[in-house]
């Protein structure tokens, strides 16, 4: 009996410590030593009646008595909102500065703002969380987002970085990220996240602390590398407190330590976080070819702006399966939109892709696909005075010859590109001494056989001194000021100093459609900036 007794009792502490042991966290430094250190510091036992085996795994030991009342107990439930999740999570040094006070007294003066922030990442945090657990890297990089977009991934900054991670072009090429004339995958939920945290892990192994990686996040990592550098040579610290950097990267760190500050003690902040439950709030759903975003939104039965912001990465009416074969739907919609996929029998997308076989204008492009010039530029938001270039793929009507899904090179990687339309004027120039065909050509950049029809003469004639000869030469036309009201026309200047304009009427030229095959830049130059992703 004696024997039962202590079996029974044995039996018991050590199913005790089983449920008591704390599960280490994913990517842990305790995760890593108990998985290497566990076999060999472990006394072997012998298998018996006593010694339980859970699917195949090895078996469990018995521990002391003492050690079953020092442990923790493990947590079965899990946390019932994201905040819970997000706060268990948290692992990054705190920061304790004047600077972080004054964003936490920003954030609590303006509750509305901070309940539009939170109300709109519900979309997108239950996924970004379960990334960053997956990865075993910190929770407080869920809240990265507030900082950088407010959660808005259509979110453009002045510097031209999108989305709600907010990349820039260059460093969103980098992480492949596609950028293209159908998408921008810097505004995709799943390609950004996925591209972010990539960057912010390796940012943190050049490092080695976050709050540097995060500085090196929004000032890039040459920067902070060089702030450290310079620090050392003059025997000063190397943190984040130490570095001299500009504003917004010495605000950038104690922004997201207020909104984690918040987000640990909304009572102590009397701030209000929306109610987000611990569950996904999307689904992945294939699609069997390309389709019309508005289409998409009806079959699922979502609002197609609802649609847009899981799906904001596709700016044209178009889904193309071959880039994008996939979206997301909110959970309980993308059954809907399978079970209305089924029963609809009509054609999926009515637009699709064409690829402009030369350079031409706006007008005859239109005229070629049959579309109206000004449906033409406005779907595909091309400017005035601009020629498309050949190789140019545009959004048109999937009409005859156009019937068919989009091909993956031109999904993944087609691009719009324009160039100015070369507008030119008839203009009359004398001609000096010695002046030929061949000389008026090469002083106004035009071939010899141009100056030679344009004067109705052969291309190796000579000039009078004195004889007036004909040219068209490119022009800028002069958007009245809204300073004169007298009607009158502002002189045109003239290339070459004996050039006078005529008063008959402008016309185009074969020059204008060579001209503007040559590369132009058709966008000023952005202001630099010192965001560096």
């Amino acid at each position: 009996m004696k024997l039962l007794t202590a079996a029974c009792l044995a039996a018991l502490l050590w199913l005790t410590g089983c449920a008591n042991a704390p599960n280490p966290t994913p990517g842990s430094p305790e995760a890593t030593a108990s998985s290497t250190t566990s076999a060999a510091t472990r006394p072997s036992a012998p298998r018996s009646p006593m010694t339980l085996t859970l699917g195949g795994a090895n078996p469990l030991q018995p521990i002391a008595a003492a050690e079953a009342y020092s442990r923790p107990v493990a947590q079965l439930a899990a946390p019932s909102d994201i905040w819970e999740r997000i706060r268990s999570g948290f692992a990054m040094p705190d920061l304790d500065t004047d600077l972080v006070h004054d964003r936490e007294q920003w954030y609590t003066a303006r509750p509305d703002y901070l309940n539009r922030m939170t109300e709109r990442s519900r979309k997108y945090l239950f996924y970004i969380v379960e990334e960053l657990e997956r990865r075993g890297m910190p929770t407080e990089l869920a809240l990265l987002p507030f900082i950088e977009s407010a959660f808005n991934p259509q979110a453009v900054s002045s510097a031209k970085a999108a989305g709600m991670w907010q990349f820039m072009p260059a460093t969103g090429t980098t992480f492949d990220l596609k950028q293209n004339v159908f998408r921008d995958d810097r505004r995709d939920v799943l390609a950004s996240t996925r591209a972010a945290l990539d960057y912010l892990q390796k940012l943190y192994n050049m490092f080695g602390d976050w709050q540097l990686a995060l500085a090196a996040y929004n000032w890039g990592e040459g920067s902070v590398g060089r702030a450290i550098a310079r620090n050392q040579k003059q025997g000063l610290g190397t943190r984040y407190v130490d570095l001299s950097m500009p504003n917004e990267t010495r605000y950038y760190v104690p922004k997201l330590q207020a909104v984690k500050n918040i987000v640990a003690n909304p009572e102590l902040f009397r701030a209000e976080l929306a109610l987000i439950p611990n569950h996904p709030y999307f689904e992945t759903v294939d699609i069997p070819g390309d389709i019309d975003v508005a289409l998409a939104a009806k079959l699922a039965e979502v609002p197609l702006d609802d649609f847009k912001a899981l799906n904001p990465s596709v700016h044209r009416p178009v889904i193309l399966a071959a880039g994008t074969p996939q979206i997301l739907l909110p959970w309980d919609n993308a059954t809907i939109f399978k079970r209305n996929l089924e029963t609809y029998h009509e054609r999926l997308a009515t637009w699709t892709a064409w690829t402009a076989p030369s350079t031409m204008s706006v007008a005859s492009a239109a005229q070629r696909v049959g579309m109206s010039e000004y449906d033409l530029r406005n779907v595909n938001n091309i400017p005035p005075r601009m020629l498309i270039k050949a190789g140019s793929a545009l959004i048109v009507p999937r009409l005859g010859a156009l019937d068919n899904d989009v091909g993956s090179r031109v999904a993944d990687a087609g691009q719009l590109a324009l160039a100015p339309e070369i507008i030119t004027r008839r203009t009359v120039v004398k001609a000096g001494r010695k002046d030929t065909v061949l000389s008026i050509a090469q002083r106004y950049k035009l071939t010899v056989s141009q100056v030679a029809d344009w004067n109705d003469t052969k291309t190796s004639a000579a000039f009078k001194v004195g004889q007036s000869v004909i040219v068209y030469l490119p022009y800028q036309p002069r958007t009245p000021s809204l300073a004169s009201h007298s009607g009158s026309s502002s002189n045109t200047k003239s290339a070459p100093s004996r050039a006078t304009v005529s008063n008959t009427s402008s016309r185009p030229t074969r020059q204008a459609a060579r001209s503007a095959a040559a590369p132009t830049r058709n966008t000023p130059t952005a202001a630099p900036s010192r965001r560096k992703h």
